[in-house]
This record gives C-alpha cells, structure tokens and sequence, in this order.
C-alpha cells in the first residue's frame, strides 16, 4: 500500500530501539556512500540496468494508483521514459478496500494494452496481483489459481502496523498450495524491526523478499531506509520494485537514477531481469 507516516515521540524511540538491534543482528553498519562516493553522478535516469519492474499500481482505477486511462498512459510513458522495457503491474486484491479480481484486472489490463499501441509506447505491461493476507486470500486460494509474477511466484503483503497471527500458517498453506511468497516491501513492517530474526526466518521458510525502491530513498523514513539499507548490504533481497502509484513516485525514482543510489541496485543481483524474457 502507499506510504503511511507516524510522528509520534514513541516512533522516534522506535527507530533508535530499530537501529540498535539490527547492529546486534547484522554487526555496525559501513558507512554506505564510501562504496560509491568515488564514482561519478549518473547524467541521465536510466533504470533500463533492472530488465524490468514488478510492483505498481498503474492499470485505470481499480485500486489506490492510476485513476483513469490517462493517468495510466502518463505513468507508464514515464516509466518508459526511466529506461524500463517490461512491467508487470499489481493491483492490490483486497476485499475490504480494492475488491479486485482476475477478471476485474483483467479487463482493466486489456484496455491499457489496447491504449499502449494506440499510444505508441514501447513498453511490454503484464498484471498480476498484490494479495493482502487475510481470510478472504485464504479462501481464495481454494477457489481459483493466484496471479503470480513469475512461474508460481506470488506478490503477497500484510498489515504494516502488526504482525497477522496467522501469518506463518498462511505462508504454509501458500507453499503446500504451489505457490512461493515474494513479501512486499519488508523493510516496511514495523513489528519486524523490533524482531529482526523474522527476516532470516522468512527467508528460511522459503520466502522471496521484494525491496520498495523507494525505501532507499527514505521515502518511507529514516527506520525503514536503515532496515532496507542493512537487508540490501547482507544480499536478503530477491527483487526490488517501484511500488508506484502516482507521479511523485516517479519524480523520486528520477533522481535516485541521477544519484548515487542507483548503484546500490545496478551492483546488485536482482532476479528482475529474468521477468523481460
């Protein structure tokens, strides 16, 4: 989901509490702009180095991203523009607030398809579906075959603020079902901070890890870009999406691709280029 925010004074503790127990788990963190700080600026965004992105929010209004085939064709000529060949766009199936189905992205996918050669921009779009973990997703596990983003490669999120009870169950059923879980956005969820063995723990389990490349950014704030910094020195990641929904997404990504962030993700082995074949 987009971006929430939280000014308490016991967030600001949060964070401190954060950043203390991942230099306990992953040791004292290097000082990360020593990498690059060598290296020139990048002159031009070109995010073209990742193959493809696998997160966004842009087919026409049936979720809280693109609000109408316009606003559709705007992002997904700007992520063209950003050096991008292939997305594979994911609207959130929530049933309490996106309701969506494979039908309801589906119909939405063929339109902005069908506006894409119209419009003459290069650009590949496929959809699957971001799946919020609840007892409707379990259900419909049951029901009919799951979006996936690649092979059985499904794109599932959760609660930001705590930890489902049954979330180790539902990962299990997930598995026993044929599919392998990429959790959205890891870095995000603030109840993994305070228990940072849960990130080991969902890579033994099997699980992908998908990185918001906008975390990086401190789009989401300094605890979350401290978590997502950490995960993507220790090579935990699998994928890295824009988790776009709107155009000051796209503005942020623009100029990480002219700092020296972008080569955090260009001397990375994301699994994103296989998504372009």
């Amino acid at each position: 989901m987009d971006c929430y925010s939280r000014d308490s004074k016991s967030f600001r503790v949060e964070i401190c509490l954060s950043c203390s127990m991942f230099s306990k788990l992953f040791g004292k963190k290097k000082k990360e702009e020593s990498k690059y700080d060598h290296l020139p600026l990048p002159e031009t965004p070109d995010w073209s180095v990742l193959g493809a992105d696998m997160h966004s929010h842009f087919l026409p209004g049936i979720d809280d991203g693109a609000k109408d085939i316009n606003d559709s064709l705007l992002l997904l000529k700007t992520m063209a523009e950003l050096g991008y060949k292939t997305i594979i766009t994911t609207p959130h199936i929530f049933v309490d607030y996106h309701p969506n189905t494979t039908e309801t992205i589906g119909a939405a996918l063929a339109i902005t398809q069908q506006a894409i050669k119209e419009n003459n921009i290069d650009i590949t779009l496929r959809a699957a579906a971001e799946y919020y973990l609840d007892d409707y997703f379990s259900q419909l596990m049951d029901k009919e075959p799951l979006l996936a983003i690649y092979n059985n490669e499904v794109l599932v999120e959760f609660s930001m603020m705590f930890e489902p009870p049954d979330l180790a169950q539902t990962l299990f059923k997930m598995q026993t079902s044929g599919y392998k879980p990429i959790i959205a956005h890891p870095e995000r969820y603030q109840f993994f901070h305070r228990n940072l063995d849960k990130y080991r723990e969902l890579k033994d389990r099997g699980c992908l890890l998908q990185l918001n490349m906008l975390s990086i950014a401190g789009y989401y704030g300094a605890a979350v870009k401290t978590v997502a910094e950490q995960l993507l020195e220790k090579g935990m990641y699998d994928y890295c999406g824009s988790d776009a929904h709107h155009e000051k997404h796209l503005s942020v990504l623009r100029a990480m691709a002219c700092s020296r962030d972008y080569y955090k993700f260009a001397n990375y082995p994301f699994l994103n280029s296989r998504l372009s074949t």
